[in-house]
């Protein structure tokens, strides 16, 4: 659990040290203004959750745990299952963190990858109705980040569409009464995805972009904009934080970033799908 966290003092020389060195389109840690840091991850980490992963970006670490329940499907919504996303910042994450309820930088958070996971139905919640208006699988997606370094939203939406792709449905059981009763021991089948869904976090400084932001970085930018891309180059959804507007120009040049990125992203994530056992521990390069 946390509190707004208020954001850690950086010595101005090197604040100005960043601004010259992106001047010439450079970043202090090396990279070039479009390229991600390392990605690293692990699947299935969690042994009693229903589906888990832990994605390390840079020095980012987000660990996603995915649970199924049963319950009842929205009253507006009967013929579907539900899809419940929620996100927390230990304390242990950064030294300004504190105990407590989230904050609305976890409830923004969350919101975020529950829209870019939503609006192109990334789950086949159609497919998860036992019984209509009474009975459905209730998805809880639990993002929990243990270490900020900077785009928190990348790599939390990277860990949930990798638990969420490799969990598995529990057997249900009709007992003699007529209920229902939920078997962990044995699998029924994969939980039903429509398609693959990730974000890509830029930061808006002046004209220039910078895909990834570290903290510091998210600390001098005028802006920071997060786009979702399916995996057929569409965009499905659009957040942005910050004062300062964006130019025309520089918006459509940050779609485009985007769009290059995500597909970018998705191909790793497939790649790591199709070969699991090459995730599973110790913490492995995706091949960034």
């Amino acid at each position: 659990m946390s509190i707004t966290p208020e954001k850690e003092p950086i010595p101005r020389l090197y604040v100005e040290h960043m601004k010259k060195m992106l001047e010439h389109g450079e970043r202090i840690d090396g990279r070039g203004l479009l390229d991600y840091r390392s990605i690293r991850v692990i699947l299935s980490p969690i042994e009693k959750a229903d589906g888990s992963a832990l994605v390390k970006l840079g020095k980012t670490q987000v660990l996603v745990g995915v649970k199924l329940e049963l319950g009842s499907p929205y009253k507006d919504r009967p013929s579907e299952g539900v899809l419940q996303v929620h996100a927390e910042f230990v304390p242990l994450a950064s030294p300004s963190f504190e105990p407590g309820p989230p904050d609305e930088n976890a409830i923004e958070l969350a919101r975020v990858i529950d829209r870019a996971l939503r609006e192109p139905r990334v789950v086949d919640l159609e497919k998860l109705v036992i019984e209509p208006a009474k009975l459905a699988w209730v998805v809880y997606n639990d993002i929990y980040l243990l270490d900020h370094a900077g785009n928190v939203t990348d790599a939390g939406m990277l860990a949930s569409i990798l638990a969420l792709a490799t969990t598995k449905l529990p057997r249900l059981l009709k007992t003699e009464a007529g209920d229902y009763k939920i078997d962990r021991s044995t699998k029924a089948g994969a939980l039903p995805l429509k398609t693959l869904v990730v974000t890509v976090t830029l930061g808006i400084i002046g004209n220039a972009i910078l895909v990834d932001p570290t903290v510091e970085e998210e600390y001098l930018v005028d802006s920071i904009i997060t786009i979702a891309v399916d995996e057929n180059g569409r965009i499905c959804g659009i957040q942005k934080r910050g004062e300062r507007g964006i130019e025309r120009s520089v918006l459509n040049k940050a779609v485009d970033v985007a769009i290059e990125k995500g597909l970018w992203l998705i191909g790793h994530v497939k790649n790591i799908l199709n070969n699991p056992e090459k995730y599973v521990s110790p913490l492995s390069d995706m091949g960034a």
